[in-house]
């Protein structure tokens, strides 16, 4: 079985594309025919799943390469909620770096090519002296470096994130530029593919921002406003791409989008819904615009619009907040791939297979 050099996936902060570019790369590698591995050797998050507790992204990742989960071996160091204080109270007790050297060799005896997913920014894990470029170390694996598009902020936080794996001794494989907008492609490819070359690392690729991955889903919504999704759960999957709040409702907001959740109060459903049926049926308009209902506060909804969300199996969600307290906390969702939304998995995808020259990178990690 040929070998190739471990890739371990950082990025330069929370939220800027570890997974949808881990995702992409274990799936593209995957279908060259290699026997792809995958582990998340430091993890904040988790899920606990019958008898064992895996980060929530080996959950993922499982369903994708379809391999039955062994925590020490695919998620084998949680540092959850107190573990730092246990560290700190007594090192001596964890002994974390032999934990992720067993799952290391584990992995490479059963694969061709083992990909790691760090955690958070380049520092996370320090407290317990696991911090991602400790980690790469660790692993003896070659560094990818994920960083939201841009010019000078992308440079500056390359400079800052790319010192702590060298300060290890750890090689930088290369760079991918994820969430640029499109027409802007050119000009950063250009400019921090020059500060890259003068840095010796080389620019895998630049990934457009795709509006459709940053899409909640009516669950995390009724999640978010702690509300209770009293029709139609059974939509809770429906994504989401915009807000209509209040019942100020105008054409263009409902042609804009056929996801759209209306978030308005109980007293002002029925007025609302009256309208979209209005403007609707005006503009000859036939498709239902809403994916999903938040009604705020306390009221009652009309029998004729209990029958328009019956029709269209809109999911209504009642919380107690007002409409405001709805929109800011819905604002403040951290929108991530998971395996509830497979659309966002494909075209995670294929971003890394149109936008990343992979075939020269598995050339770099060949031994």
């Amino acid at each position: 079985m040929k070998k190739y050099k471990n890739i371990y996936v950082a990025a330069t902060s929370q939220h800027v594309g570890k997974t949808t570019s881990t995702l992409g790369l274990v799936s593209s590698y995957m279908k060259q025919g290699l026997k792809v591995g995958y582990c998340k050797p430091v993890g904040q998050k988790f899920l606990d799943l019958a008898n064992i507790r895996v980060d929530k992204d080996t959950v993922l990742f499982a369903d994708l390469i379809h391999f039955d989960i062994i925590p020490e071996l695919h998620s084998p160091v949680i540092i959850g909620k107190g573990a730092t204080k246990k560290y700190l109270n007594d090192p001596e007790k964890f002994d974390l770096e032999k934990i992720i050297l067993t799952a290391r060799d584990r992995l490479s005896d059963q694969n061709e090519l083992v990909i790691y997913e760090g955690t958070g920014h380049p520092g996370v894990g320090s407290v317990a002296d696991v911090s991602n470029a400790r980690v790469a170390k660790i692993l003896d694996a070659g560094v990818i470096m994920i960083v939201e598009g841009g010019i000078g902020s992308t440079i500056d936080m390359l400079n800052m994130c790319t010192s702590l794996f060298r300060e290890e001794g750890v090689p930088i494989i290369g760079v991918i530029i994820n969430k640029v907008i499109p027409d802007k492609i050119p000009v950063v490819r250009k400019f921090v593919g020059k500060w890259l070359e003068r840095n010796g690392i080389k620019l895998l690729g630049t990934l457009p921002y795709d509006k459709t991955l940053a899409y909640p889903l009516v669950r995390s919504i009724n999640k978010a406003v702690g509300g209770t999704i009293t029709f139609n759960s059974e939509n809770a999957g429906n994504k989401v791409e915009s807000i209509l709040a209040g019942s100020l409702i105008d054409l263009q907001e409902l042609k804009s989008s056929e996801d759209s959740l209306l978030v308005v109060g109980t007293r002002s459903v029925d007025t609302a819904i009256n309208k979209i049926k209005s403007i609707t049926k005006l503009n000859r308009i036939t498709t239902c615009p809403l994916s999903g209902i938040v009604a705020t506060g306390h009221g009652k909804i009309s029998p004729e619009t209990f029958a328009y969300i019956e029709e269209h199996k809109i999911p209504l969600i009642r919380t107690d907040l007002d409409t405001y307290g709805s929109v800011i906390k819905i604002s403040k969702i951290e929108v991530k791939i998971n395996r509830n939304t497979p659309w966002k998995i494909r075209k995670a995808i294929d971003l890394i297979e149109n936008n990343v020259d992979l075939d020269n990178l598995l050339k770099d990690v060949t031994l």
